[in-house]
């Protein structure tokens, strides 16, 4: 049996699927690795980890292929130096650290330009302040630096001795012009970054690659007009395709390269989605199954009565770009239980992905319906929450297997298995189910959005710096 081959690079593991090139799950595997936080708001990972992990996923497959499709974890910087070794720990996603970096890059190349350019502003998360970062405070470690790569890359690497990245992930770097896809000369120059650091690109079908959301998109078949990718993972996303370029002038939301040629996407990112039940738990019901705490949320009505949450625990990007923003439980009353703070959690995360939506709909974007994927996708109530606030029916595909489904599909479409990434959506995708928006709960939905609207500005005036 032929087998497609598909290896997502997560943050918290390397996950690796075969399916046949109809679309029918063969194998996955799954290997974890650790987090490292070694200040606050520091986020890093050692990238043989990644490599021992993937080794180990791949292997457990039992299978053959010619080519592996990669996706992973965007933006993440790792340094290495001439002979190939790793100079430091890569800085990930959603590290915080840059916040002084990503003002000197705005005001180095203006804002508008540099959203012109890149189709984003200056993010923590972003690859190119990290390098700044590293010139100010590791001038050592920035001294020895002959190539970066990102951290599904650092594997293709180790796979297969090629140093090269997609369009798709080279656009999260901010070094990226995203409109003619290639490298930005104008950017490199004005951070003095050496373009001989950066690798050959080429597009996603022709290297079998991509960044997570965009390889997580193609999984889920949103590669034209009319569907949106909605992740509930540990971050959150809204991501439409577009058929053009397009960037929201502010920077609100990220203007990105799609996996497939002369496709670009608008996508929104809030940095916790699921990883907000998940800190929940960890902090407040330790052991608790997650499916035990979505039933006591069930109870509780739309809007649960009054409380809202802001799932800001470590900075935003979508809509607010505030690395400072803080999460919190507001409306609280003596009657409310665990279920209800769960229960506006859930909500908080759905308004949070409602913002999102509302800006991609400010840049032409219609959307009949959205394709839900992600580890929160897993809870009915929780979709049902998202359907209903978002006013969009949620669909759900056959297999869940994410972005490394996505990769698969990459590879076949780099072997020749299809001719190209809408044939691997015809052939291997299909809705299985679909959650319809409760339209008792539209009401409720939207006095509670207007009141999530109003609390960023209303508490970033009074918290603590």
């Amino acid at each position: 049996m032929r087998a497609l081959v598909g290896l997502d690079v997560g943050t918290t593991g390397a996950k690796a699927v075969a399916i046949t090139p109809e679309g029918e799950l063969i194998a996955s595997a799954e290997e974890s690795y650790p987090l490292s936080t070694p200040q606050a708001g520091w986020s890093e990972q050692d990238p043989e980890d990644w490599w021992r992990a993937s080794e180990r996923a791949l292997a457990t497959l039992g299978v053959e292929a010619t080519r592996v499709g990669l996706s992973g974890q965007m933006h993440g910087l790792v340094c290495l130096d001439g002979e190939g070794r790793v100079l430091r720990p890569a800085i990930l996603w959603n590290d915080q650290r840059t916040g002084e970096e990503c003002r000197e890059i705005e005001a180095r190349i203006g804002l508008e330009r540099l959203v012109s350019l890149t189709g984003n502003r200056a993010l923590p998360g972003f690859t190119a302040p990290k390098l700044l970062w590293l010139r100010r405070h590791e001038p050592d470690v920035y001294a020895r630096i002959r190539r970066i790569t990102l951290p599904k890359d650092y594997v293709r690497l180790r796979l297969s001795g090629e140093w090269a990245i997609d369009v798709a992930d080279a656009s999260g770097t901010l070094l990226f012009d995203v409109a003619h896809r290639d490298w930005s000369n104008e950017v490199l120059e004005a951070l003095d970054i050496p373009a001989s650091w950066l690798p050959p690109v080429s597009e996603s079908t022709e290297i079998a690659g991509a960044g997570d959301q965009q390889a997580a998109a193609l999984g889920v078949g949103v590669v034209g007009p009319g569907l949106v990718s909605v992740v509930l993972g540990t971050s959150g996303v809204v991501l439409a395709p577009l058929a053009e370029y397009a960037h929201d002038p502010l920077g609100r939301v990220h203007a990105f390269c799609h996996a497939l040629p002369a496709t670009w996407e608008a996508m929104g990112v809030m940095l916790n989605a699921a990883g907000s039940l998940q800190w929940f738990r960890d902090t407040l019901a330790p052991g608790v199954a997650f499916d035990e705490l979505t039933a006591e949320a069930e109870v509780w009505s739309a809007g649960a009565d009054g409380p809202t949450f802001l799932p800001y625990l470590q900075g935003e990007r979508t809509p607010h770009a505030d690395p400072d923003a803080r999460g919190a439980f507001t409306g609280l009353a003596r009657h409310h239980d665990r279920g209800a703070l769960v229960r506006a959690l859930l909500e908080g995360v759905g308004y949070g992905l409602r913002d999102s939506l509302e800006l991609l709909r400010g840049l032409g974007v219609t959307a009949a319906a959205g394709r839900a994927s992600g580890g929160g996708a897993r809870s009915r109530l929780w979709l049902e929450i998202v359907a209903s606030i978002l006013g969009l029916p949620l669909e759900l595909t056959t297999l869940e297997e994410g972005s490394a489904f996505g990769a698969a599909l990459l590879a076949g479409v780099a072997d020749g298995v299809f001719a190209d990434g809408r044939e691997a959506v015809a052939a291997c995708v299909r809705v299985r189910e679909t959650i319809e928006p409760n339209a008792r709960w539209a009401e409720a939905y939207e006095e509670g959005y207007a009141r999530f609207r109003a609390l960023y500005p209303a508490l970033r005036g009074v918290e603590t710096p």
